[in-house]
């Protein structure tokens, strides 16, 4: 298993050359450029741990200005896409709890991503497949 800055290393390379490289979002490059960013790694191995990791970084998020995106990384939950995909409802219920629907976004990704109607090897599940 990777310890945390491999995980993170791994991630961020991720964003720079798909994310970015790719241009699949038009925000990214500049919040990676300003350092706006953070990546953090979640211990958590639970569904429950990982709301409550969320949801501290939906706080931080809140009270720091200079921190725009989060990538929260969870190495050790949901480690299959159906697993995830259920759990992204918990997510979203989180938002509308803390009232902050319409602030933040969740963006979804996943190493076996796979958007409804498609098939595992579609093109297009490859842009939220993250490693």
């Amino acid at each position: 298993m990777l310890d945390n800055n491999q995980v993170i290393a791994a991630v961020r390379q991720w964003v720079e050359t798909v994310v970015v490289g790719l241009n699949l979002c038009p925000f990214a490059k500049r919040e990676l450029d300003k350092d706006r960013a953070r990546f953090v790694v979640s211990d958590a191995i639970t569904e429950r741990d990982l709301l409550v990791d969320l949801e501290a970084e939906l706080y931080l998020l809140e009270k720091n200005a200079s921190i725009t995106t989060t990538l929260l990384i969870h190495p050790r939950v949901l480690e299959t896409f159906y697993d995830y995909n259920q759990f992204l409802n918990q997510a979203e219920g989180l938002l509308q709890q803390m009232k902050l629907d319409g602030i933040y976004q969740i963006a979804s990704f996943h190493p076996d991503y796979q958007f409804g109607g498609t098939e595992p090897d579609d093109a297009e599940n490859y842009t939220n497949r993250s490693p």
